[in-house]
């Protein structure tokens, strides 16, 4: 399942992906909202943008995101 903009999502988890910094590990257990998807590049792979709730907006790797809205 591909992430769409607008969605809500949690950081859940550290990710394997080498796009993952140190410091985006005390973004773990944080709530966002998708901004930039990428669905031009449709890669499972490929970091996405995203608002998360009193961080800022940052590019994130895609295997460390659940959704929160269905």
């Amino acid at each position: 399942m591909g992430f769409r903009k607008g969605q809500k999502i949690e950081i859940y988890k550290k990710s394997t992906d080498d796009g993952w910094e140190s410091f985006m590990d005390a973004f773990i257990g944080t709530h966002g909202i998708i901004t930039d998807p990428d669905t031009a590049i449709n890669d499972s792979d490929a970091l996405i943008e995203v608002s998360l709730v009193g961080k800022g907006t940052f590019r994130i790797p895609q295997d460390c995101l659940r959704c929160l809205d269905q």
